[in-house]
């Protein structure tokens, strides 16, 4: 069967799945649990279908490696317990009337998230129709750009981690955290930088597409620009939750790159600040 087609139904599954689940459980990040999976699946579909050709094996593998990663980071922060939704998707609840919410959870976090994930994950279809190309010295720094992104990811998250560890051993010993957010390490010249990784590895992993064809611009790139965009809203989202936290949020905000590491403007860190 088309590998392409295998991957329609897998993900037309996946969406019914996730927005069952959600109805059912009256909570709204299934589509995050199964967000580091379902591209290593797709992935190794068109990389069986291609007859494991070398360079869709590449790009399978990296993605493993990504979604080992990254499912790891989700567990340990209990996103699969019962009760492990990100706190986003209530505070958005607050913000909507339960019908509106009710279709933006079927036609954004379901059917939208869904589609998105298999898009960013389709550069393997290039790269499928291009089988048998062999590999070259641009999958191989593509491959070396891609590990080295999923590391500064994994320096983030666990920078990220560290942290809130130690924030909930304070306030378990009665002490206020200061300070009450992350602004040092990576969050020093970004103050999203696991962000910035995650955006990164994807648009790396469409240059498998131009490796593999010589061609620039494919269609396939539609996965990562909408992936970008998808993080442009939730940078803002997210953003103006913490603002409302924490009021020196925006004096973190005025000296600090948004997404992209940059040497910080004016202020520089307290001593208290803690690193990872």
């Amino acid at each position: 069967m088309d590998p392409l087609v295998v991957c329609l139904v897998i993900c037309a599954v996946t969406t019914a799945l996730t927005w069952l689940a959600s109805v059912i459980t009256h909570e709204y990040s299934w589509v995050d649990r199964i967000w580091s999976i379902s591209p290593v699946i797709y992935v190794w579909v068109f990389a069986v279908a291609g007859a494991f050709d070398a360079r869709l094996v590449l790009m399978a593998v990296l993605v493993t490696a990504w979604g080992i990663r990254l499912t790891f980071n989700f567990v340990r922060k209990g996103g699969y317990r019962p009760g492990g939704e990100d706190y986003r998707w209530a505070v958005l609840r607050g913000r909507m009337s339960g019908w509106r919410f009710g279709l933006f959870n079927l036609l954004f976090i379901s059917i939208y998230q869904n589609a998105l994930i298999l898009l960013f994950s389709l550069p393997a279809l290039t790269a499928f129709e291009a089988a048998g190309m062999p590999l070259g010295a641009w999958d191989l720094v593509l491959a070396v750009v891609f590990l080295a992104f999923l590391a500064g990811e994994a320096i983030a998250d666990q920078q990220q981690w560290v942290f809130h560890q130690w924030k909930a051993a304070e306030r378990a010993a009665g002490r206020t955290p200061q300070p009450a957010f992350l602004q040092s390490g990576l969050f020093r010249v970004s103050r999203h930088p696991n962000f910035f990784f995650e955006q990164a590895q994807w648009w790396v992993f469409y240059g498998f597409a131009v490796a593999a064809t010589g061609v620039w611009l494919h269609w396939t790139i539609a996965g990562a620009v909408l992936l970008s965009a998808l993080f442009v809203g939730s940078t803002v989202f997210t953003e103006s939750i913490s603002r409302a936290r924490y009021p020196d949020y925006d004096g973190y905000r005025a000296r600090t790159s948004a997404i992209v590491p940059w040497f910080p403007r004016g202020l520089k860190p307290r001593p208290d600040e803690r690193t990872a």
